[in-house]
């Protein structure tokens, strides 16, 4: 499966009956609560990263990447606009780019 595949199905999920879908219930939260549960698992991915544990930060990441999409589609982010901004970075290094960002 892809990061597009997911932020498909993502999509598709937000449509669907908040009582069958963890993700249409999740998004019908709003933005506010999606916002909290990514930030949930990204401090759980950072502590596997940690404690040096593979197998849990491999798990945590997943929720990271599934929570992030969630995020995104809650307000109206396309993946591929993520995709496309990260496309138009990719010929600076790091710190121009960072640079760039803070004037």
């Amino acid at each position: 499966m892809t990061l597009d595949d997911l932020a498909t199905i993502i999509a598709a999920r937000a449509e669907a009956d908040p009582e069958s879908s963890w993700t249409a219930k999740l998004l019908a939260k709003g933005p506010e609560k999606c916002a909290e549960k990514f930030g949930e698992e990204a401090v759980e991915a950072i502590i596997e990263a940690v404690k040096d544990d593979k197998a849990g930060l491999t798990s945590e990441a997943a929720d990271v990447l599934f929570h992030l999409l969630v995020m995104l589609q809650s307000r109206g982010v396309a993946l591929g606009d993520v995709m496309a901004e990260l496309a138009r970075r990719q010929g600076q290094s790091g710190i121009a780019e960072k640079a760039s960002r803070n004037k």
